[in-house]
């Protein structure tokens, strides 16, 4: 049912479409164009004539089989839909073929997208809305700010095809990637997606595609926090093959033109010459007019400046002499002959000055020797020369290789001059610098903006036969130059250091006019083997030069160590046992005596100083607390050490390891303009003896991928979804290579620790690490230092609570000094017999124990164990009691006894005295018997019985007190010998 009505409406709709066609005129070749239907599943379509208006006329042509999907034509050609055969593009067109270009940038041409986002998921009001890729005419150039910038580009190809473009990538502080994303949202591989700085011009890039659909995309993502502006990365000449088919060719566009028919590309006009939109040859300008190669239009040339001309003196010749010659710049676009406003007096165009006169040429730079065409040439390996004639070493010295540059008649061969513009131009102009005697200077840029280069590679290094290897020694080579700038604008000079041109990295840059002055770079890696120099007149784009006069000079240039390189002089060096002429390094810990190849012993705990191996003055005593290596190359600590307590008191002995491992810590977050968050990250290795693992900071956003090491380094980071990494570290550098000494002291070696920042209540001294940096800065002429201040904390029982001054929250106030805190309970004193106290218990059933406790507030770790608790056997209280009171008695009665035993022996002898004093009364004048007063055997007995048989025991006691009579004398019983009793007064 359904389907008879659809057949019904159907109907008509036809005969309607019939009425209303009759009053149309029948369509013109001009009034439609032939499209294919979709491929059906055999792969096969039809071609359809498709009016350009609808309902404007009738009497189309009738559908015709069309050709296979698959069919395509060659490249300089289009398909004829007419009739569908491939036919050649006439002149002043191309074609790619199967492919479409993108080669006119003066909009955002048709299937182009491109937006901005904000990468860092954390900033959730950063604002990226205006962060896209702007069209500039010939190229498109990217953001250059932190925000993530996208232009992509869909189409579908119906057979496998290619993408290719040109790129201009000049600045490594951006993130550039490139891929391409299929039906099943699949992307190319992950490595292959990041591009490849440009080292001078544009870079081609080429991926292949395959059938189906493809989404291209081209992303970049700056991470220059901080320094000189960003360079955009520039794109041009978009190709894609693969797709369906080209039905028509496309004009070339201006300032490029195609001779024959079936061009597949079209080619730039030279210089001083024009096109227009599709043309088949290009115009001459006329002769006071000129063009930039590749340009749509002539320029009338301005009148001749003095900035339009250089100097330089020719190299020397035959007779020794060189001249000072002027020329043009090229490509000369100046006219000698036009009338203008210029810079001399008689108001013309000024005139290129004639040539100077013959002079006699410089000698050669040292290292050097003058040949007979009056050129140089380098010394061979072990001689030496000051430019004029090489000499062989003497026995006993080693020739001190290396390259110095101070006399310029001639670029030296591993040097070489370019020009890099910011906003990119197809310029031939290539010399950035030029000799001129006496020093090299920069010539004027076709744009004050432009960048003027100057490069010096070096093949690799090698320390002198008499300098040791160690791992502590950092100094492979050192770079130094003489330089000036003279400016009216904000001109920069920049000096870079990496591994090429393309990958160098900012090492240093000095702003407006600075004076005569040298600078020094350490090389401690042997992957530094490329030098650049940049100087940009103003970092304000602009065609008209304002600042040509605006100059950078360079005097000297020197670099030690290298391989391959001259020698200037001979030094004495210590010589081996097997030869007498081969040159060894001193034993560790001895230094060369001055003139001599003698080798002495330094004082003990010394190292040699790396840039000085000779006389005494080469051993550098260790600071305090720290011993020197094996190599006597250093200074190293084992983390442990002892300490004078505060007040002169007892000994501290501290013991680091458990915080010797590599920590990781961070200031508190800044943000940029855009609001993109970053922190500056540092990592620290405080101690440790030879072959410690140190602290490392890279760089993870350059191709260089550099890296630094060191006890102490910093780097910025910025937390971010890019590349597949949680965060983007960049601008590494080090803050502390070298100990200087561990002490309680508040300064060391010219170094003071920030005490204000970090006051304690506490009685325990703070230890501090002192470092120092060998890198030198603009900034820091005498590199950098760090101070680490470890305080005893027993509620911080981790190792990485470290915090920073309080008034410099990035951990430096000046850039140059670094303080950190660092808190923690492996920072207190090894504990002793002094840090704890004994508590015994009372005595209970016997038993008695001993508890041993920590002295509070417990300010120690490790060191010694809290004693175990002794248990000791005891006697209790009452039983100590009983055995007193029985012993009291005992006592006492013993004493009873005693006295009454002497007290009974008494009335005795008193009663036998008594009865002598009688006796000797009654016969006066005559002594008694003898037997009359000595105590006779058995006496004593006999008055016990008379005692016992005359009274009892109470009667007795009564008896022996004592009665006195009325006389004074004690009444004493006596007993007769009749044994009466009797009674004596």
């Amino acid at each position: 049912m359904k389907a008879s009505h659809s057949f019904l409406h159907l109907l008509w709709l036809f005969f309607v479409k019939i009425y209303a066609s009759s009053d149309l005129p029948i369509c013109k070749e001009s009034d439609y164009h032939f499209e294919y239907t979709d491929c059906d599943v055999l792969g096969s379509r039809w071609r359809v004539a498709v009016p350009n208006k609808p309902d404007t006329c009738t009497g189309l042509p009738d559908p015709v089989k069309g050709t296979q999907c698959t069919f395509s034509c060659s490249e300089g050609e289009f398909l004829d839909m007419r009739s569908q055969e491939c036919q050649k593009c006439s002149g002043g067109t191309y074609s790619l073929g199967t492919g479409v270009a993108f080669d006119e940038w003066d909009s955002m041409p048709a299937g182009f997208i491109s937006h901005g986002m904000n990468m860092n998921i954390a900033d959730i009001y950063t604002n990226c809305s205006n962060s896209t890729w702007i069209p500039k005419g010939d190229y498109i150039a990217s953001n250059i700010d932190e925000c993530t910038s996208t232009l992509s580009y869909a189409v579908s190809l119906k057979k496998a095809g290619t993408v290719s473009f040109e790129y201009f990538y000049p600045d490594n502080t951006i993130f550039f990637e490139f891929y391409v994303q299929n039906d099943q949202c699949e992307s190319t591989d992950s490595e292959g997606r990041w591009m490849r700085t440009s080292e001078k011009d544009w870079t081609p890039h080429n991926l292949k595609l395959n059938r189906g659909n493809n989404v291209l995309y081209w992303r970049t993502t700056s991470f220059a926090l901080v320094g000189s502006a960003v360079k955009p990365v520039l794109l041009r000449n978009i190709a894609i093959s693969g797709v369906a088919y080209t039905s028509e060719c496309f004009h070339c566009k201006p300032g490029t033109y195609s001779a024959k028919p079936g061009s597949a590309h079209c080619t730039p006009c030279p210089a001083d010459s024009y096109s227009n939109k599709g043309a088949t040859v290009c115009q001459q300008c006329e002769v006071d007019k000129y063009a930039e190669a590749g340009s749509g239009s002539c320029k009338r040339r301005p009148a001749c400046t003095t900035s339009d001309y250089f100097y330089t003196h020719t190299p020397c010749d035959s007779k020794g002499q060189t001249q000072l010659m002027y020329k043009w710049i090229e490509p000369k676009i100046c006219s000698e002959i036009v009338e203008g406003t210029v810079d001399n007096s008689t108001g013309g165009a000024v005139k290129l000055p004639a040539s100077g006169q013959m002079e006699t040429c410089p000698p050669c730079n040292p290292g050097f020797s003058v040949t007979n065409t009056s050129g140089c040439e380098p010394c061979p390996h072990g001689s030496y020369s000051n430019g004029t004639a090489c000499a062989e070493c003497p026995v006993g010295t080693e020739p001190v290789v290396g390259f110095e540059y101070k006399w310029w008649n001639k670029m030296p061969d591993n040097m070489r001059s370019s020009v890099y513009s910011r906003e990119y131009s197809d310029s031939a102009r290539s010399t950035g610098w030029e000799v001129a005697g006496e020093y090299i200077y920069t010539t004027q840029g076709d744009l004050d903006s432009d960048y003027m280069m100057l490069s010096l590679t070096v093949p690799g290094y090698r320390l002198p036969h008499s300098v040791a290897k160690d791992d502590e020694r950092s100094e492979l080579s050192r770079i130094s130059f003489v330089f000036e700038t003279q400016c009216t604008a904000d001109c920069t000079l920049y000096f870079m250091a990496g591994y090429s041109e393309r990958t160098n990295d900012m090492v240093e840059h000095w702003s407006g006019t600075t004076r005569k002055q040298s600078y020094s770079y350490l090389v401690k890696s042997n992957s530094t083997v490329s030098f650049t120099w940049g100087f940009q007149r103003t970092q304000a784009y602009s065609e008209v030069r304002q600042y040509s006069s605006d100059f950078a000079k360079m005097y000297t240039v020197q670099i030690t160590n290298v391989v391959g390189g001259v020698a200037s002089q001979c030094r004495h060096c210590a010589l081996g046992s097997g030869s007498a002429s081969e040159c060894v390094p001193c034993p560790p810990a001895h230094y060369m005596v001055n003139g001599t190849g003698v080798c002495k012993s330094c004082p003990p705990n010394t190292f040699i100083r790396a840039d000085q191996t000779v006389g005494e003055a080469a051993c550098i005593h260790c600071g305090p607390n720290t011993h020197s290596n094996k190599a006597h190359s250093a200074c190293v600590s084992d983390c442990r050490l002892d300490l004078q307590s505060t007040g002169g008191g007892e000994v501290l002995q501290y013991d680091f390891t458990p915080l010797a491992n590599i920590t990781s810590f961070q200031s508190s977050p800044r943000f940029t303009s855009k609001g993109l968050r970053y922190y500056h990250q540092f990592r620290v290795g405080l101690c440790g003896e030879e072959g410690r693992e140190v602290a490392v900071c890279v760089d993870n956003v350059t191709e260089s991928r550099k890296e630094v090491r060191g006890y102490a380094c910093q780097s910025t980071v910025v937390p971010s979804e890019v590349r597949g990494q949680s965060v983007v570290s960049s601008q590494p550098f080090t803050i502390g290579d070298t100990l200087i000494g561990v002490t309680s002291d508040t300064s060391l070696d010219s170094i003071a620790s920030l005490e204000s920042s970090f006051i304690t209540k506490s009685n325990l001294p703070d230890v501090i690490f002192y470092y120092r940096s060998s890198e030198t800065t603009q900034a820091c002429k005498k590199g950098r230092t760090t101070t680490i201040r470890l305080r005893c904390d027993p509620t911080v029982a981790g190792k990485d609570q470290i915090t920073l001054p309080s008034k410099c929250s990035e951990g430096t106030c000046d850039g140059c000094s670094f303080h950190f805190l660092w808190r923690s309970l492996y920072a207190c004193p090894l504990c002793t017999e002094s840090h704890y106290r004994e508590i015994v218990s009372a005595c209970i059933q016997g038993i008695q124990r001993t508890t041993y406790v920590w002295q509070q507030p417990l300010q120690c770790t490790g060191g010694v164990s809290l004693p175990a608790q002794t248990v000791s056997a005891c006697v209790t209280l009452d039983f100590w009691l009983k055995v007193g009171v029985s012993t009291g008695t005992v006592a006492a009665i013993l004493l009873i006894s005693i006295s009454c035993y002497f007290w009974k022996r008494t009335r005795k002898l008193e009663y036998k005295y008594s009865k002598l004093m009688m006796t000797a009364g009654d016969k006066e004048c005559e002594l008694p018997a003898a037997d009359s007063c000595a105590i006779m055997e058995g006496e004593d007995a006999e008055d016990d019985l008379i005692y016992l048989t005359k009274k009892s025991f109470f009667t007795k006691i009564k008896s022996f007190s004592r009665e006195r009579s009325s006389d004074g004398f004690d009444s004493v019983p006596l007993k007769s010998s009749s044994g009466l009793e009797m009674e004596m007064s």
